[in-house]
This record gives structure tokens, C-alpha cells and sequence, in this order.
């Protein structure tokens, strides 16, 4: 077994694959799968014990301590026979996609990955991939698999939870139901409304800059949403919209498939 790990600021998230070759699987299907949050990333390896794993393919945008965490759980759960553990790093070009940053390895992995998850799911297609998590992410890839740029804002929760931490009267928004007016009669369903707007009103600005650079109608181009948040704030953006769960995931799916390389 293939295992691949995604381990962002909130969620640690795993799948399984049976092979790299290509049409083993098709992308976003997995032998197996997983998540924890990121303080119960030791049952993991609980959840691992007794499976073959060959090789191991890790995202990590949590820092060097949760790398540490993740290699000493890697062996934990392999029963510490030795297995080829690789990082993925961000790059000036894989898997289709050319990273435009100065320095490519600047850009976030959970990023590189996201894009080259979307472009193998859309190739050919210009696209904007936002990934609503702790910090939303919004990127532009044009129909080349040339990474423009991209932005970055507090996510959904962290954008309301600055709220409720920093004011004396705004109450912490447990849900985000965004009814039909745009204008809230109460102050929970407000906050709901800001917040949903601020987001989905990013993504949209996203795609009218994008399609204007590119000299395109917006609604020609393709934008994935990914992420926690994702089923509260996609219904609300205007356009093309797909949401897909596990970006990265199928990102580093993506990578063993097309280039069969130790990245």
C-alpha cells in the first residue's frame, strides 16, 4: 500500500492506494481513508497497524514539531520496519503544473498540491482553487498549468471567532445557515452573512481578476472549492463551482500517478 498524508493546521488526513500506476485508481478513490484532528494525530498509527505500507507521501503545513510527530507515528504504525518516507515540497514545476513563485519552495505544500489535484481533475482548463480551511487560499492557474498567484485570508471560523474574541458584544456564530435575504434581522445570523459574503465575495473577486487577466468571461473558467469550510461557503459563490473534498489528497495522488518519481 501507497500511503498518503495530508497534515494541515487543523486536520491530519490520510488515504490509502493500492498502486501508482495509472488508472489503478481513479482520482479521489481510495483503498482507504482517514482523519483525525491534529492533537489526535497518535491514533493514526492505531488506525494503520497491520497494513502493508511500501511507501509514505506527507504534506505538512503544521510544523516541525507535528514532522516529528508524523515520522516517529510512521513508524509506530509500520511497526518500525523501515519504509521510504518522502516530504513533499513545492517545486518550480511537477506534475503539470509551474510554480511562478521567485523562490518555489516559499509556496505552502498543501498550495502545490491542491493545484496539481485540480488540474489533474480539470486539465486544460483555467481554474481557481480556493481552500477554505483555517486560512482560506485562493489560486489561479491558467489553461498551461502556470500557477499566476494567488491569496490569502482568516477562513471562515477564524474570520467569526475574531469576532466574538475581540469585540464585547458579538456572540461566537456556532453554525453558518445564510438565509435568503442578505440582510440578517438578528446579530448571529449577521455575523453568519458577513462571514459567508467576505469569503464567497473573495472567490468571486478572484475569478473576475483571473478572467480578466486571461481576457475571458468569468463564467468560462472552472473554480474548485476544497476544504472544511467548503460546503458553507461554495453554494454561495457565484459561477463555474465544483466542490471536492480531499484536494490535497488527490494532489499527491496525482503526483505518484503522472510521474512515478520520488518527488
Amino acid at each position: 500500500m501507497l500511503l498518503l498524508v495530508d497534515a494541515g493546521n487543523t486536520r491530519i488526513k490520510w488515504a490509502l492506494m493500492h498502486s501508482a500506476r495509472v488508472g489503478a485508481a481513479e482520482l479521489g478513490h481510495w483503498a482507504g481513508y482517514g482523519s483525525v484532528r491534529r492533537e489526535d494525530v497518535c491514533q493514526m498509527a492505531d488506525a494503520l497497524k497491520g497494513v502493508d505500507i511500501s511507501r509514505v507521501l506527507i504534506s505538512n503545513v503544521a510544523g516541525a514539531e507535528m514532522r516529528a510527530t508524523l515520522e516517529r507515528m510512521a513508524l509506530r504504525a509500520m511497526g518500525m520496519k523501515p519504509v521510504p518516507l518522502t516530504w513533499f515540497v513545492s517545486q518550480a514545476e511537477l506534475a503539470g503544473v509551474r510554480n511562478c513563485y521567485p523562490d518555489p519552495a516559499r509556496l505552502g505544500s498543501d498550495r502545490f498540491a491542491a493545484l496539481i489535484g485540480a488540474r489533474a481533475l480539470h486539465p486544460g482548463v483555467p481554474l481557481v482553487v480556493a481552500t477554505c480551511g483555517t486560512a482560506t487560499t485562493i489560486d489561479a492557474l491558467d489553461a498551461e498549468g502556470r500557477f499566476v498567484g494567488g491569496m490569502i485570508l482568516p477562513g471562515l471560523r477564524l474570520m467569526a471567532t475574531s469576532l466574538a474574541q475581540h469585540t464585547a458584544q458579538l456572540p461566537e456564530v456556532p453554525q453558518y445557515n445564510v438565509g435568503a435575504h442578505p440582510f440578517a434581522d438578528n446579530t448571529q445570523d449577521a455575523i453568519a452573512n458577513g462571514c459567508i459574503a467576505a469569503q464567497a465575495g473573495a472567490i468571486e473577486r478572484a475569478l473576475a481578476a483571473h478572467a480578466a487577466l486571461l481576457k475571458q468571461d468569468a463564467h468560462s473558467l472552472q473554480c474548485i472549492i476544497s476544504g472544511g469550510a467548503a460546503a458553507a461557503i461554495a453554494p454561495h459563490v457565484a459561477g463555474t463551482v465544483r466542490q471536492v473534498d480531499n484536494l490535497v489528497l488527490i494532489g499527491l495522488q496525482a503526483v505518484l500517478t503522472l510521474t512515478q518519481t520520488s518527488c
